[in-house]
């Protein structure tokens, strides 16, 4: 029997305020990495009772200048039983062939940025042309064919402005795109951590949309295209005695309750370092990385 989904709910239980007080009043259910209010007693225990992140979702127009800020969504098929890679792909680039039920087989080309340690048949992706992050089983999704490691790997780069990088991560931004007419759209979110394998790149994530995307953030900066949010009412770090361990959440089985009833059953895969209360989730039925601020109740 699988281990019982561990418990995440709030440390409040009234309606949260938002992370950072220089976020203003949101509207309930929009505030940014929204934290989880504590589930009902239920006889089957809900482990995640979120309430509805005010996801809107990017239209096809929103996009930056350079690159779409698109998402491909879709519900995830069934698994076949492959047998692990043998070499290392992580940092390589790959191609395959993607199919939807009875669609027509799409070709994709991307980066592989890394590869889960407690999920180690899971990678995170970058593609081609997509601004989001992707976690698929290369090996084991029937959707995926053809599956190719191209001889080409990803150029290192060098930071252009290393403490301008060390300071913004963790950091909440304002985050400037261009649409279609010419005008700009503001989108607030924090950015996370350094993408590995494409090493000018950064995590990101939004208050309208928490999942996991990547961008070239500094460029974005020197451009005006982004605007590091003043932190001086944001709450200083908890202090830890030397060598105290922090309980993480990784790798535990969540389950998120949706408002109809239904659920939804994932893993935590990873934590955030800059702010260890954040954590990325993959849920077993899509193949995008959530972001969420999780509190842990015994």
């Amino acid at each position: 029997m699988p281990p019982e989904p561990t418990r995440l709910v709030s440390s409040q239980t009234e309606e949260p305020p938002g992370v950072w007080s220089s976020f203003g009043d949101l509207p309930p259910c929009q505030h940014f990495l929204p934290r989880l209010p504590a589930a009902s007693p239920s006889p089957a225990p809900v482990c995640l009772s979120v309430a509805k992140p005010g996801h809107a979702g990017v239209s096809a127009s929103m996009m930056k200048k350079r690159t779409s800020h698109k998402k491909h969504r879709s519900s995830v098929g069934p698994s076949k039983p492959v047998s692990q890679p043998r070499r290392n792909i992580v940092g390589c680039r790959i191609q395959h062939g993607w199919r939807e039920g009875n669609g027509p087989v799409t070709q994709w080309k991307g980066t592989v940025l890394d590869q889960v340690p407690v999920n180690p048949s899971l990678y995170l992706i970058k593609y081609d042309g997509f601004d989001c992050v992707y976690g698929l089983e290369l090996n084991k999704d029937e959707r995926v064919s053809a599956l190719e490691v191209l001889p080409d790997r990803v150029a290192t780069s060098r930071i252009s402005d290393a403490h301008l990088a060390d300071t913004m991560i963790g950091k909440a931004v304002e985050h400037m795109f261009e649409t279609e007419d010419g005008s700009k759209d503001e989108w607030r979110g924090m950015v996370l951590a350094r993408a590995p394998i494409m090493n000018t790149w950064f995590y990101i994530t939004y208050e309208k949309d928490p999942v996991l995307y990547m961008y070239q953030l500094l460029d974005d900066y020197k451009e005006g295209d982004l605007r590091i949010m003043p932190d001086s009412n944001d709450s200083p770090p908890a202090e830890r005695e030397p060598g105290e361990v922090v309980d993480s959440l990784v790798g535990k089985q969540v389950e998120y309750a949706k408002e109809d009833g239904s659920k939804r059953t994932g893993m935590v895969i990873h934590q955030v370092e800059a702010k260890p209360s954040v954590y990325f989730i993959k849920f077993d039925d899509d193949f995008h990385i959530y972001v969420y601020d999780l509190v842990k109740t015994s």
